[in-house]
């Protein structure tokens, strides 16, 4: 038996951005399956205010955006179509349903491809949607996988841009993988860095 990950001790202050840093393998993603409440942790716990969530995981799902590595999109329905699905799984419908998509197109670039299929869309345009779609109900904690991974240069400043801005204007607690160390520079407060399962270093950007 493996051991994806062993021993990670790791906190988010409200209002942060934190990175997590590693290479491919390093067990990143585990880690953030866990704490997202995706998957139980074999020992150990996740608390969020000093509550467990594997007791009571709603409490955390209810204030969560996750942004998966993988594009988690319906290829043959349109950006808005797609939004609009995912909001009615927050319980989004009507003029809050309207407002929303139209607000969370405006924040990733794509109001004036709104009505395009999915499948038409470049991997960049593809990347910014799957943020769109985790920002539908306003999360207060944003964990975001990997989510420049395989996009253009300018793609990637759009969502770092995106983070940060986010972060700013709305306060937003952000979790965000990647294994760019310049990206986490850029973004965020603290850094932990993670290796073969482990924490290996922690501290912060200056």
């Amino acid at each position: 038996q493996t051991k994806a990950v062993d021993r990670v001790n790791l906190y988010l202050e409200q209002g942060e951005i934190v990175g997590l840093l590693g290479p491919n393998g390093a067990g990143k993603s585990t880690t953030i399956s866990m704490l997202s409440t995706l998957i139980p942790p074999s020992s150990g716990d996740v608390r969020f205010h000093q509550k467990s969530i594997l007791k009571n995981p709603a409490m955390l799902r209810n204030v969560l955006g996750i942004v998966p590595q993988e594009i988690a999109l319906y290829s043959d329905l349109s950006a808005k179509e797609n939004l609009r699905f995912f909001g009615r799984i927050h319980r989004l419908s009507g003029v809050q349903m309207q407002k929303k998509v139209e607000e969370i197109l405006a924040l990733i670039g794509l109001t004036d491809r709104q009505n395009a299929l999915v499948k038409h869309f470049s991997g960049g345009m593809k990347r910014r949607l799957n943020i769109g779609a985790a920002l539908l109900h306003e999360p207060k904690l944003l964990i975001m996988d990997e989510p420049t991974v395989g996009i253009d240069p300018q793609s990637r400043n759009y969502i770092l841009e995106t983070v940060k801005r986010l972060n700013e204007e709305k306060q937003m607690t952000v979790l965000y993988t990647s294994h760019y160390m310049e990206e986490v520079e850029f973004l965020c407060d603290r850094i932990y860095i993670m290796d073969k399962g482990c924490i290996i270093a922690s501290g912060t950007t200056n």
